[in-house]
């Protein structure tokens, strides 16, 4: 009994993990609220308009990070390593690269994205007259052409509170402006509008509170700071971005383009049990996803230092939590899931429902994907380890590999057994990836934690 309650206050006094966790609990909160509209929106919307919707939305998305360069890692690994060293110099230097690599990217997104919209729309919807939704939707584009950027210095600085009321502003807007299209009982179009001023808020909006913030950590004029004679070997900088990039394109064609995948092979209905199923599975992961970005900058700060005990000791600890949460939803699921999600039921008289009886046969699909998705939400930590020891490659390569198992056994056998093989094979990716990650992670702690610190001896 002594021993857990030594325990207890062994993590009560740790300076790190309550940090995170109290940065990941400012991001939680400001999420509940869109869990709620996507709901909201599913019944307004039915199955098929939804995942119409889906279509729209995580296209637009996943080309927007597609040739994103994935700038929030990149800021995190190199502005967050040099803050840790105290070098304003090269972090402002490195933050300019960062943002002009962004900004013709963005530019470059939104300009594919109007050249293919017409295919798009014929090939994932098969209906040619919704290409307009894709072009509209795509000015989310132009309304984050710094987000990432701005995201990542605010993340490295620890203004995690400034994230969360920008997600909390965007989610007030958001959920007012879906309440008078819900009471007007609006159409896809409404909707989708209600997404769009949303994602605007939150592509504009880490600009300004990033141009407010970073000159208390960079200095001010921390802008005109000259790249030449500050920037590290630009190799391994080139390298890094490079492959966070094209392991952020696999992760798109594996693991954000469900919905997508889903509507290609079958029809828009399917794709809105799979995006009822996502959305159910997000709220289990809610909690965990702030964790992510919120530990990444101290798994940074431990591996520059070489803190190695502390550093051990925070992956364990959130470990903990996530897998504690996770256990106890996915039990949850299993027991009540079909009942209080997908089935009307008696409240003082009155007849509710979380979702309609349509969206029924996405439980089994949330079964399905429970186990993937499980596994990934208590190891949330393994690619960010990958990257703060500086290699990209490796959850490239893992992912790759993986995505490329999963892709071709969809193409062969999803047509001939039907949609609950894309969602196996889902979860398939996931066991096979994280495990691979995990593995060389822990690896590479024992290994360096084993090297003699020259400079202390």
């Amino acid at each position: 009994m002594k021993r857990i309650i030594s325990g207890f206050e062994a993590w009560g006094k740790d300076v790190i993990l309550k940090k995170v966790v109290g940065n990941s609990a400012y991001l939680f909160g400001s999420q509940a609220i869109g869990a709620v509209i996507s709901i909201l929106t599913a019944n307004l919307l039915g199955v098929a308009s939804f995942g119409e919707l889906g279509v729209v939305i995580g296209f637009v998305t996943n080309i927007n990070r597609l040739l994103s360069f994935r700038m929030g890692d990149f800021i995190v690994r190199y502005v967050g390593a040099f803050l840790a060293e105290g070098d304003r110099h090269r972090a402002s230097a490195v933050l300019k690269v960062a943002a002009l690599t962004e900004l013709g990217s963005s530019g470059l997104a939104y300009l594919v994205l109007v050249l293919i919209s017409g295919w798009v729309a014929r090939v994932f919807i098969n209906d040619p007259a919704t290409q307009p939704l894709f072009i509209i939707y795509g000015i989310a584009i132009i309304g984050n052409i710094l987000s990432e950027t701005a995201t990542g210095a605010l993340q490295v600085t620890g203004h995690f509170r400034s994230l969360a009321l920008l997600n909390l502003i965007q989610s007030l807007l958001t959920a007012g402006l879906f309440l008078a299209v819900f009471l007007r009982q609006g159409g896809i179009f409404e909707v989708m509008l209600v997404y769009l001023a949303g994602k605007l808020v939150l592509g504009i909006g880490p600009v300004i509170m990033a141009l407010h913030w970073l000159p208390k950590s960079l200095g001010k004029g921390w802008w005109r700071t000259p790249l030449k004679g500050n920037l590290p070997d630009r190799k391994p900088m080139i390298k890094f971005a490079i492959n966070s990039n094209f392991s952020g394109m696999v992760n798109i064609v594996a693991r954000d383009s469900e919905v997508l995948w889903v509507s290609y092979f079958f029809d828009t209905t399917v794709a809105g049990y799979f995006k009822v199923a996502l959305a159910v599975i997000n709220l289990m992961v809610m909690p965990i996803t702030p964790f992510i970005s919120t530990t990444f900058p101290e798994i940074t700060r431990h591996i520059a230092k070489k803190q190695w005990g502390q550093l051990k000791q925070l992956l364990k600890r959130v470990t903990m939590i996530s897998g504690t949460w996770t256990v106890a939803v996915a039990v949850g699921l299993l027991l009540l899931g079909r009942q209080l999600l997908f089935s009307p039921w008696d409240f003082f008289g009155r007849t509710i429902f979380i979702y309609k009886e349509a969206f029924a046969p996405a439980y089994q699909v949330l079964l399905v994907l429970l186990i993937g998705f499980g596994i990934a939400n208590v190891f949330f930590w393994d690619r960010s380890l990958l990257l703060a020891f500086g290699k990209a490659d490796l959850p490239l390569k893992a992912s790759f590999f993986a995505m490329l198992g999963k892709v071709t056994l969809a193409f062969l056998i999803v047509p001939v057994l039907g949609y609950m093989a894309e969602a196996a094979l889902f979860s398939g990716y996931f066991l096979a990836s994280v495990g691979v990650l995990v593995f060389f992670g822990v690896r590479e702690i024992r290994k360096r934690s084993s090297i003699p610190d020259v400079d202390s001896g």
